[in-house]
């Protein structure tokens, strides 16, 4: 490996020599390391720089933390070298790291420290404000054969610098195997969570949360920069909490996930101890199976109830739940069976006008024959479900999917939308399928309108499927709890005549919830306890799951 010997800080301020000068400075005359050369990298897309500007390439890779602690800030690019304003404090292996990260050689120049801090910073809010930014960064992530090892072996690795690292960087290594650990164990959550004396990687399966390995407090806030890179946030803000998102492929050594996209919904909060930070995988692989009513663990007898609903050219369609429950999912499997079943011929496509307005787009719905509008909440541009919404209704639409209904303005636009010739589906969080006739009315609707406008409501949870490989005793493929993947319970109340007298009477809950049971409603814990009995699930599951009604005591 070609070696570059390390310079005296007075060199540095030397721009202009060449390597054959007597005093050899210029770095430059290494701009990639010998891994680099083997594995047959290509030198960066020259793009060219205003003088005295940063160049594009510099903020893009250099994270603003990394150039900030190391005072380190592009002064353009020339063409053949990347000219670098640095300070007198600044280490010489971390100019070596800027050649191997621009893979081109540098030229450097010594400033006043406070002076070129405040620059780097102006430098980094320029180009955050003045760069296009996508809604979804795409990242690739490097996946493994061997994660576990891998692992340990990027662990022991991040004792160096940050940057200097054969291959990928250790931090950015590490958060590409969390992230394919997450994956490949089908979590739908990833958080990493600062404490006093370490930080917790935990994952969210099958929706109860397992701590899968601690970190050293030192690499928490290199994990945490890497992240917020990865969603276009900033890095240098710690104290506010900040959203964002990205787009990740799986490459490398990844065997069958190799080529696998996935979306990430990012969030961090500050903590007491350093930054919190929470990742959503939102995997279109793992969802595709639930992309029919069947696939959520649908009873045929309420699949056949629900869909007759869904047939309906106009009213409301209700699924509640609290979060987590699945409900936007089920709705994503009505809006597909809809599709399906007014596809038309493939000439003229669906017959219908299908759209929606969520918060926030979980998953993309445009494929091969499904078509179907999709618009996310924006509140920073006025996006909002009731906005969203009174334009939807602007769109000649036929079948419209609204997020959720949370306030009293989204309640009466949508109350108005079924009552005007449209099919409206949408979800409340209620505790069960009655429930959600009371809280329409508490959101402000009149009774009247709730029993005129109201098709039907699905109440669902989630349950987990005892684990059939250990025969639900506990084994490391199922973190010793004995369960592994999950199934929908249901209950569909379905808006009759009585049904209908009851709610402009404003008849509470328990007394509609008996009156759907005498007419033939199936509720969740009835199902779930047909579960128990086919060893599908734990009656301690199915207590965790759902509340028990007084009348189901009797």
């Amino acid at each position: 490996m070609n070696e570059v010997p390390a310079q005296s800080p007075a060199a540095w301020g030397q721009p202009n020599l060449r390597p054959d000068d007597a005093a050899p400075r210029d770095l430059s005359h290494h701009p990639v390391s010998a891994h680099d050369e083997a594995a047959g990298a290509a030198p960066r897309p020259a793009q060219m720089s205003t003088p005295d500007a940063p160049s594009l390439d510099f903020l893009t890779l250099i994270p603003r933390a990394y150039a900030r602690r190391h005072l380190i800030l592009s002064q353009g690019f020339d063409g053949t070298s990347e000219h670098l304003r640095i300070s007198d404090t600044t280490d010489p292996l971390a100019l070596f790291n800027m050649t191997v990260r621009l893979k081109r050689s540098i030229i450097t120049r010594i400033e006043d420290a406070e002076s070129l801090a405040a620059a780097i910073d102006a430098a980094y809010e320029a180009g955050r404000s003045a760069s296009p930014v996508r809604d979804d960064p795409a990242v690739t992530i490097d996946g493994s054969e061997d994660v576990e090892h891998d692992l340990q072996q990027t662990l022991r690795a991040l004792d160096r610098d940050l940057l200097v690292v054969e291959g990928k960087a250790p931090a950015v290594r590490l958060v590409d195997l969390i992230l394919f650990e997450a994956l490949t164990r089908a979590a739908s959550d990833v958080h990493i969570q600062p404490l006093a004396d370490t930080t917790l990687v935990r994952y969210r399966l099958d929706g109860a949360m397992h701590t899968v390995r601690r970190l050293p407090v030192a690499l928490a806030s290199a994990v945490v920069s890497r992240i917020k890179i990865m969603a276009r946030l900033d890095v240098a803000e710690r104290r506010a909490p900040q959203d964002g998102r990205a787009g990740i492929t799986i490459g490398g050594s990844a065997g069958t996930h190799t080529g696998r996209t996935v979306d990430l919904r990012v969030s961090t909060l500050p903590s007491t101890y350093g930054e919190r930070i929470v990742l959503r995988l939102l995997d279109p692989a793992r969802s595709a199976q639930l992309l029919t009513l069947a696939g959520l663990g649908m009873p045929p007898k309420t699949e056949s109830a629900f869909t007759d609903q869904l047939n309906r050219t106009s009213g409301i369609v209700l699924v509640t739940g609290p979060t987590g429950s699945g409900k936007t999912t089920t709705l994503y499997a009505a809006l597909n069976w809809i599709n399906a079943a007014n596809a038309g011929t493939q000439a003229r496509g669906c017959e219908l006008n299908i759209m929606t307005v969520e918060d926030p787009v979980e998953y993309d719905l445009t494929g091969p024959g499904l078509a179907v509008s999709q618009t996310q909440v924006d509140p920073k541009k006025n996006v909002t479900f009731a906005s969203g919404l009174r334009h939807i209704l602007r769109q000649d639409p036929d079948v419209i999917m609204v997020g959720e209904i949370r306030d009293d303005e989204t309640a009466r636009m949508a109350v108005q939308a079924s009552l005007t010739g449209h099919l409206v589906l949408s979800t409340l969080h209620t505790s069960d399928a009655a429930s959600a006739l009371p809280r329409l009315m508490d959101l402000g609707v009149e009774p009247f309108l709730v029993a005129s406008s109201l098709s039907g409501v699905l109440a669902q949870r989630l349950v987990r499927r005892t684990h059939a490989a250990c025969g639900g005793e506990g084994c490391p493929e199922c973190f010793a709890t004995g369960y592994k993947g999950r199934t929908g319970i249901f209950e569909l109340l379905l808006i009759d005549h009585e049904i209908r007298e009851l709610i402009a009477a404003r008849t509470p809950a328990l007394q509609l919830r008996s009156a759907a049971r005498k007419a033939g409603m199936v509720t969740m814990r009835e199902l779930g306890e047909a579960l128990v009995t086919a060893g599908t699930t734990t009656m301690q599951e199915l207590a965790r799951a759902i509340e028990v009604h007084e009348e189901e005591l009797a």
